[in-house]
């Protein structure tokens, strides 16, 4: 019996899967996912993790981002968010919502009693299978992780998110611009190579 096209591009993903060296780590090392190296490296470059801040992980689900916070920021307040459920991680508040809800600012403010440090975003839209309107569905989620962080964040703050590069790239890079004094882009290495995300780092809000 000939295999479904569905089934064979199955097939493929998990070989793929298996031969990566991210993936292969990070289930040796108790990772949830691939994608905690990616903040790993991130944080190599721009060293925003560091002990007692409080930090906002959106996007946070199944939790990979989150347990390199808790391991790196050590006695500092962590409160993750997403719509999708997530296990637990030690020394993290989750919380089950929609960063585009109404009260979720109110929330956050009433869990850290006020601003906080550094917020960190790996949301992506859920895939459709066109390209352009991922990228374009995906960006717009960085916008908004942006407009919502002059809201909740210290002068001094930092903000890490995924973005694609897209038609609207410059956009958003636009955006951050007229928001925070530094903006920066990087491609951690285990993000793959045909992937078209890269991620934004920003610092320090501009007074609006």
């Amino acid at each position: 019996m000939k295999q479904s096209k569905r089934a064979k591009k199955s097939n493929s993903w998990r070989i793929k899967q298996h031969r990566d060296q991210y993936f292969k780590k990070s289930k040796t090392l108790g990772y949830r996912s691939r994608a905690s190296f990616k903040l790993i490296q991130l944080n190599d470059k721009f060293k925003f993790l560091k002990k007692n801040i409080k930090l906002l992980d959106l996007g946070a689900s199944p939790g990979g981002w989150s347990q390199v916070a808790s391991k790196l920021t050590m006695s500092g307040k962590i409160l993750s968010i997403d719509i999708k459920a997530m296990d637990p991680v030690k020394n993290v508040k989750f919380l089950n919502c929609d960063i585009l809800d109404n009260d979720t600012e109110n929330k956050i403010i009433n869990f850290f009693k006020g601003k906080l440090d550094v917020i960190i975003s790996d949301i992506a839209a859920d895939t459709t299978g066109n390209k352009s309107l991922d990228s374009i569905r995906t960006n717009q989620l960085c916008s908004e992780v942006l407009n919502l962080s002059t809201k909740i964040l210290k002068p001094k703050g930092v903000l890490v998110s995924k973005l694609f590069m897209g038609d609207d790239f410059l956009e958003v890079k636009n955006l951050a611009k007229s928001m925070f004094s530094y903006v920066n882009f990087f491609k951690p290495d285990s993000s793959r190579d045909e992937s078209k995300e890269t991620y934004i780092h920003c610092k320090i809000l501009k007074t609006l």
